[in-house]
């Protein structure tokens, strides 16, 4: 028993213990590409809210972004020369709320969809969803496929994420060109 509390008192002291990620003040949004770049295309601002979670804003940078009309609308896209991924603000009132348990709402925030350079208009189908999981020190999120054409109208609850896990599938690991979306310290 001794030697149990000596270890717990030296893994106190060197920082060893859990932390947990820490959903308040300014964090950078950090787009990861397949060949290992990292973009920080924005920021996500945590403010405490009632019964524990966060409220959030996302402030996206659209200087790293470039323009591209696509289906009679404007969209702000990462450019490369393998595939073009645009984000797609989420078009309805939300709670924009988020806690280490519901992440759901920020990854409504994150939407993209993808599409080859070649390709003409926006491709909705071609949705992504990135799924967060919480570390540490950042939240990281894996692309999923949606279909984005769902929001075209709204839903009937608005209180409700459109996209829940049975309305998402996993793409191949590396399939996308953009294969992460971080939040994590500036």
């Amino acid at each position: 028993m001794t030697d149990l509390r000596a270890l717990a008192l030296v893994l106190l002291l060197c920082g060893g213990g859990v932390h947990a990620f820490d959903f308040s003040g300014e964090k950078a949004l950090i787009a990861v590409t397949r060949d290992g770049a990292r973009t920080t295309i924005g920021r996500v601002v945590f403010t405490p809210a009632a019964s524990g979670a966060s409220a959030f804003k996302v402030q996206m940078d659209y200087a790293v972004m470039r323009d591209h009309f696509l289906s009679m609308r404007e969209f702000k896209c990462l450019p490369a020369e393998q595939e073009i991924s645009c984000f797609v603000p989420y078009p309805y009132a939300q709670p924009g709320t988020a806690s280490s348990t519901q992440l759901a709402w920020l990854e409504h925030s994150l939407l993209f969809f993808y599409k080859q350079p070649k390709d003409f208009g926006a491709k909705l189908w071609n949705g992504i969803v990135f799924k967060f999981t919480t570390t540490p020190t950042a939240l990281v999120g894996q692309p999923q496929a949606v279909d984005l054409n769902r929001i075209g109208v709204p839903p009937d609850n608005l209180s409700v994420p459109p996209y829940g896990p049975m309305d998402r599938d996993p793409f191949t690991p590396g399939a996308r060109w953009l294969t992460e979306l971080r939040i994590e310290s500036l």
